[in-house]
């Protein structure tokens, strides 16, 4: 489908020219991921000025504008009838909202295509401040189809995002469970000095300072400070050196997968996590030191004692000034952390490998379903989808969040019950005879199916699950060559109009990480 796109000129208009004055009104920010936000959400404190008279009063439903526009920083106000912003940032209203969707124009105003085009119209805009002239911002074209439309695409889309969201909170909960296991098993001889029996210097540890390789634009991963997350290893964050340098880090002593990365300055002072087990061929490196387990640490045990809320308070004691400045080895050498028993953390390491077991697992699923929002939403604001197959909500919710959950169209099948029939018994003792028990059964299933597709995979589970009720101690299973039977059946009712073949098109087939149009033939039952 093709629609005719408008300018933000003839959506918006610009607003913002009230001051907040006096009025004691919610203060809010822009972010890259949430967009318009309570300031105290996202600092966890008041950070405006004391004196905000001067801020702009943001209304409901106006569209807040930041900077770097081109990462998306924008939102629209719907959460208070007014709230206040920085008067650094551009606000504007909609000429009308008998049209528009504000969940749809978030959407599309954030998405990669919009922040696309933004950046191609911000030659010498100032790096850490990058806007839009007011001209060039009214004058960018975006999709604008009719309002029932971009209600679906709100709600197609906002389902994405709610299982995005699922998978994120289900890898937190992991990684809270690890520290929940580790403070249950080892919390008190990390919090109490005084049980540090035995002990062992973090100087012990120290085997490989990493150094300042040139940086190529493919070749040997390089993992840098940017990397070292506390307690997790971002590899989106890989720099790369050519296959010499790495060839003379080796001659100095090289880390192994499954080391303790430490990060000895900057904003990330102290941060500790393990290299994946996966990395065999890799260069370490400036702020980093690893540390390799001996003795019998466990490194997994290692990686949680560093980051560990008391130990990182004796670390951050013993800073030359700042972060900045880093940590001097001699300072180093100062510290000292708990040995727990051998045995208490080989358990641990168990758990861990477990755990993270199923957090790969989780982070797979992760990694394809934003892949497929990143598909799916390119393709919506395209007009490449069938919204036919996605339901409008009875009515507008006014005030709807931008991470509203979509409601595909629901796809009812029936509960199908195959009766009982002295077909069974024959077709039990002799295969010859199963022919008669599926075309009973088939039928039986037709009739019931109502408005639902016939599915050729739910009938042969429908009675298979029907031989183990009927005859539980019977290891009777269908084969494939029974499919014969069953297609030999949908054949001749397709003749004699029992079952009907209609086109129905399909928005969403997942073909290697992409997302494809294609049609699919559905069989449906004729019930006379």
């Amino acid at each position: 489908m093709s629609w005719t796109p408008k300018t933000l000129g003839e959506i918006l208009e610009q607003s913002g020219r009230h001051r907040a004055g006096d009025q004691d009104l919610p203060v809010l920010s822009i972010t890259m991921k949430h967009g318009l936000v309570d300031q105290a959400d996202k600092f966890k404190k008041r950070i405006a000025s004391s004196d905000t008279s001067n801020y702009r009063v943001a209304y409901k439903n106006e569209l807040v504008v930041g900077f770097p526009i081109d990462e998306g920083v924008l939102g629209f106000q719907t959460k208070y009838p007014a709230g206040i912003v920085s008067p650094a940032y551009d606000i504007w209203k909609l000429r009308s909202e008998v049209d528009s969707h504000i969940p749809y124009l978030e959407r599309y105003l954030r998405s990669a295509q919009a922040r696309g085009s933004y950046a191609s119209r911000m030659q010498g805009a100032v790096a850490r401040r990058r806007s839009l002239t007011k001209t060039d911002f009214l004058n960018l074209e975006i999709p604008f189809p009719p309002l029932h439309d971009q209600i679906r695409i709100a709600h197609l889309l906002g389902k994405m995002e709610g299982l995005i969201a699922q998978r994120k909170q289900h890898l937190q909960q992991l990684n809270d469970l690890l520290k929940s296991v580790f403070l249950e098993m080892f919390g008190e001889c990390v919090k109490d000095e005084d049980s540090y029996q035995p002990i062992v210097g973090v100087c012990d540890f120290i085997d490989y300072r990493g150094k300042t390789p040139p940086r190529v634009e493919s070749g040997i991963p390089l993992i840098s400070a940017k990397c070292v997350r506390r307690g997790y290893f971002d590899a989106a964050r890989l720099d790369f050196v050519s296959d010499e340098t790495y060839r003379n880090s080796m001659t100095r002593g090289f880390p192994k997968a499954n080391d303790v990365l430490f990060t000895t300055e900057g904003a990330t002072f102290g941060y500790t996590c393990r290299i994946p087990r996966e990395f065999q061929k890799f260069a370490v490196g400036q702020r980093l030191i690893t540390l390799v387990c001996k003795s019998g640490y466990q490194p997994e045990v290692l990686e949680f004692v560093l980051n560990d809320l008391h130990i990182q308070k004796k670390l951050n004691s013993r800073l030359s000034g700042s972060a900045a400045l880093g940590i001097r080895s001699a300072e180093l050498a100062k510290i000292v952390i708990p040995f727990p028993p051998p045995e208490a953390q080989i358990q641990f390491s168990a758990v861990v490998e477990r755990v993270e077991g199923i957090k790969s697992l989780y982070q797979q699923s992760l990694t394809c379903l934003e892949a497929l929002y990143g598909v799916l939403s390119q393709r919506a604001f395209k007009g490449e989808l069938d919204l036919s197959r996605v339901a409008l909500p009875a009515a507008p919710i006014e005030g709807e969040s931008p991470l509203a959950a979509a409601v595909p169209a629901p796809i009812t099948t029936p509960v199908i019950e195959l009766p009982e029939t002295d077909l069974l018994l024959p077709a039990l003792q002799d295969r010859t005879q199963l022919a008669p028990l599926l075309r009973f059964w088939l039928e039986a299933y037709r009739t019931q199916l109502g408005g639902a597709a016939f599915s050729l995979e739910r009938f042969i589970a429908a009675a298979q699950t029907r031989l183990g009720e009927l005859h539980p101690d019977n290891d009777f299973e269908l084969r494939a060559s029974d499919y014969e039977h069953v297609k030999g059946w949908v054949f001749k009712a397709l003749d004699s109009g029992r079952l009907r073949q209609e086109r129905n098109q399909v928005y969403c087939v997942i073909e290697t990480k992409e997302t494809v149009l294609g049609n699919l033939i559905e069989i449906k039952a004729i019930q006379t």
